[in-house]
Order: structure tokens, then C-alpha cells, then sequence
């Protein structure tokens, strides 16, 4: 039997046991039944049943369940193919999964490995910054075989060396402070009259162009009726002066 502290307290009946788990309110478990005696533990079970399950939870959300991706190339390939294919294997490498990266030979291809090693360094130097080579390239029947790896110390080195060069050739981020509008939603305030916009300028000046127009030298309503007196300018007043029926 032992103690909830994990002290040996020895060989006790089983009444007695169940005497002292009762006493500290706790449980007695059967630890080791097939043990001689069986092995009994003093503890409160429900506590035990919950750090269990939370461990476990803890080690399912830790790990990762990494799969074997493949990419297949050919040792003619072309440069936008190989590009696009690199770029997927990056994307693989990125997400925390192995690459297999495949060369197919067909026909007399066979008799000139040396292509396909030369196309899978290339995609090894391609990929340096995120993997490394777990598996190096072997032939395996009329395909060629390369198995890449994540390598999170290259990862973090490239995100620094990033973060550094940006930092050294980044331009400084512009303050809008001065530009925001300020907290509560009001605008500075301009002495009761809103700013004007470059439209409104324009449109002030095109009527302010508009009244200082001359007339051109045209005669006007009112110099009509200067000349001639039976005129009026204003054609409400000229059918009040008609005589009524």
C-alpha cells in the first residue's frame, strides 16, 4: 500500500486500507493487480482522471502529423516548370513536411544520371533556406531520389537575415499623427468655416472669372431704355402702363 505523499506504508488488510483512505477523504486505487500482493495507492481518483485526460490533450495539440509529400520533376524540364514545382516544394517544406523529390527517366535517359543529380542539387540549393537533405540522391529503378527535410534553424536564420535587410534598406514608416482625426470624431477645427478641397478652389475661381466678365460692349435692357423711352426694360412694367379697357 502506499501513501498519497507516495510513502510506503506496507502490507495492510483490505478493510484497514479502506479505513485510512476514508479517513483522508480520498480513494484507494488498485495500482499493480497483478502484483503479489496487489498494489494499492491512497488518491483522490477523480483529480487523477482530469491531469490524465489534460496531458494527453497536451501531447495531441504538440504534436504534428507529418506526411511525405513527392514532386516529380524530369531531367529535361523546362525553366517555368521547375520553377513552379520548386515553388510547391517550398510551400511542403514550409508547412513541416518531408519532400520526395523524384526524377523520372524514360528510354535511353537511363544511361545519363548525371542530368537528374544535376537537376535535384539544383533543387536542394533552391530549397537550402528552408531544408535540408535528409535522403541524398540514389537511383531507385529508372527514377532518381532525393528526400528533403524542414530545417527550422535555416528558417529562423533566413527570417532574420529578411528582417535584417529590410530594417537596413527599409524606408522609414511616415507619421499620419498629425493627419488622423483626433479621438472623439471631430475635426481641427478651422474657425467655423471648412477647409476647401482643391475642387472647391477651382470652382470659386471659375465663378469669380464669371462676374468679371465685361459685356463685350453690348447693349444692355436698361441702355435700350435710356434711347428709347417707350421701352421698358422690365416687360411687368411695360403691360402696367398700357391703358385698360
Amino acid at each position: 500500500m502506499v501513501g498519497s505523499d507516495g510513502e510506503q506504508i506496507g502490507i495492510k488488510p483490505l478493510p484497514e486500507a479502506l479505513a485510512i483512505a476514508r479517513s483522508l477523504d480520498l480513494d484507494l486505487v488498485e495500482v499493480a493487480d497483478k502484483a503479489n500482493p496487489p498494489v494499492c495507492r491512497i488518491m483522490d481518483y477523480g483529480k487523477f482522471k482530469y491531469e490524465t485526460a489534460q496531458k494527453a490533450k497536451e501531447s495531441r495539440r504538440k504534436s504534428t502529423n507529418v506526411s511525405v509529400k513527392e514532386m516529380k520533376y524530369r531531367p529535361k524540364i523546362g525553366g517555368g516548370d521547375f520553377e513552379t514545382k520548386t515553388r510547391k516544394v517550398e510551400k511542403f517544406l514550409d508547412e513541416g513536411h518531408k519532400v520526395k523529390v523524384t526524377i523520372m527517366f524514360r528510354g535511353r535517359e537511363v544511361a545519363h544520371p548525371e542530368l537528374g543529380k544535376k537537376i535535384l542539387d539544383h533543387v536542394a540549393e533552391t530549397v537550402a533556406h528552408l531544408a535540408r537533405v535528409e535522403a541524398y540522391p540514389r537511383l531507385d529503378g529508372r527514377n532518381m531520389v532525393m528526400v528533403l527535410g524542414p530545417d527550422k534553424k535555416a528558417q529562423a536564420a533566413h527570417a532574420a537575415a529578411l528582417k535584417r535587410e529590410a530594417e537596413e534598406h527599409g524606408e522609414p514608416v511616415p507619421d499620419t499623427d498629425e493627419t488622423t482625426t483626433p479621438i472623439g470624431g471631430e475635426e481641427p477645427s478651422t474657425n467655423g468655416a471648412a477647409p476647401a478641397s482643391p475642387l472647391d478652389d477651382t470652382e470659386t475661381e471659375t465663378e469669380t472669372e464669371t462676374e468679371t466678365v465685361p459685356s463685350a460692349g453690348l447693349p444692355t435692357e436698361d441702355d435700350a431704355a435710356e434711347a428709347d423711352p417707350t421701352v421698358s426694360p422690365d416687360p411687368a412694367t411695360a403691360s402696367s402702363d398700357l391703358p385698360t379697357a
